[in-house]
Parts: C-alpha cells; structure tokens; sequence
C-alpha cells in the first residue's frame, strides 16, 4: 500500500514527527510512506486545508497513493474538503476508535487528524495508536462482525451515489481556479512522487497542463 502524507499550512511544524509515527507503525506493515509535505511551516508551498482536498483527490483517484493520511488544526475543514471530490472518503479521525470503527464501518481512503485539537503531551502516541487500528486489518469488514453484510452493502451505495452526483476529475481540476490547483500540486516532492506512481494517463496530462509541464 502507498500512503501519502499530507499536512495543511497551520500544521506544517508537525510533520516530521507525524511522518516518523506513520512510517513507524506501517512500514513493518510493507507499506510505503510519501510525505507530500508541507515539510515546514515556512515552506514555499502553503497548503490550505482546501488545496489538500485537490491534492488528496488527484493522489487517489490516480492511484498515485491508496490512502490519505491527512488534517489541519481541527481536522474538520481538510475532512470536508477532501469529501468534495470523486473517489474520496475521508473520514475524521481523533483516536484508535475512531480509526478502527471508520476502517472496517466505512471502508474509507483518506482520514483527517486535528493536529491542534487536544494535541499535547503524548500526541505522538495517539497517532501511533491511530495508525495501528487504521491498518491492523483488512479494511471493510464490519464492526462489529455480525454487522459486516449491511455495513458493506451501505457502503457500496454509498460508492454508486458519489458515482452519480461528482463529474470526472479532470473536468473538476480545469473548472476550479487554476492557481488554486497549481498551488495544491507545487510541493517540493509533488513530481517526483506522483509522476513515478501515477496509473492514470488522463489525470497525469491535465496535471502536466495545469503545471506548464
């Protein structure tokens, strides 16, 4: 599995040691870890809580990555924005609970962390609790089990209703505004992690277009 780490601009000063929880509890797992940034709070990228969704959705919907690791102070304007778009489901994500339950409930791709919330002394442990039951299983399979048939026909419709009601990606990303987008997909490691992964050769030309590539 490709993970993809992404931090919003208030909560750009965490990221090392969200990125160092991360790869702590998956990589034994033989998942990879890409740290999108921001890598600083002074980065030259500033990531809003709304380019993160932009960013989420083309890693996802390109297979560029297979899960979102992400937030903001609350975690409650990235999980909105990253539900904006097609192929995402975010889920918001404030302990171990909260991630088992999302994983095997709601089956989702991406979770959204308050980075500022409650986050003092031990916050590095709450997020390797977190990651450890986002991960500790096989998501989708219901909580608790005898649950599991409904939970994933819920999901399935779920799947098929966000079918219908978003448009592609790629229209999505030439409509919105082009700096906005340009913005969300300037991060020092953006190219190089995403043109090596990307299986999408629709999404990765309209990436090329919209960064003068």
């Amino acid at each position: 599995m490709k993970i993809a780490l992404i931090n919003e601009n208030s909560q750009g000063a965490k990221n090392a040691m969200i990125c160092n929880s991360l790869k702590k509890v998956v990589e034994p797992m033989g998942f990879e870890v890409f740290n999108y940034g921001m890598y600083t709070a002074e980065d030259a990228c500033q990531l809003t809580y709304v380019q993160i969704g932009i960013l989420a959705a083309v890693l996802l919907n390109s297979k560029a990555a297979d899960y979102v690791i992400t937030g903001c102070g609350t975690g409650e304007g990235t999980m909105l924005a990253c539900n904006s778009f097609p192929g995402v489901i975010c889920g918001h994500v404030e302990d171990a609970l909260d991630a088992y339950t999302f994983a095997q409930i709601n089956d989702g791709n991406a979770i959204a962390i308050p980075f500022a919330k409650g986050f003092g002394w031990g916050g590095d442990l709450n997020l390797e609790y977190i990651f450890e039951k986002l991960f500790v299983e096989e998501s989708g399979q219901g909580y608790p089990r005898e649950r599991a048939v409904p939970e994933q026909r819920n999901k399935k419709i779920l799947d098929q209703v966000k079918a219908v009601t978003y448009r592609p990606l790629t229209e999505i990303l030439k409509e919105l505004d082009q700096e906005l987008v340009k913005g969300a997909l300037s991060g020092e490691k953006f190219q190089e992690y995403f043109f090596a992964n990307c299986q999408d050769e629709e999404i990765a030309a309209a990436v090329k277009e919209i960064l003068g590539l």
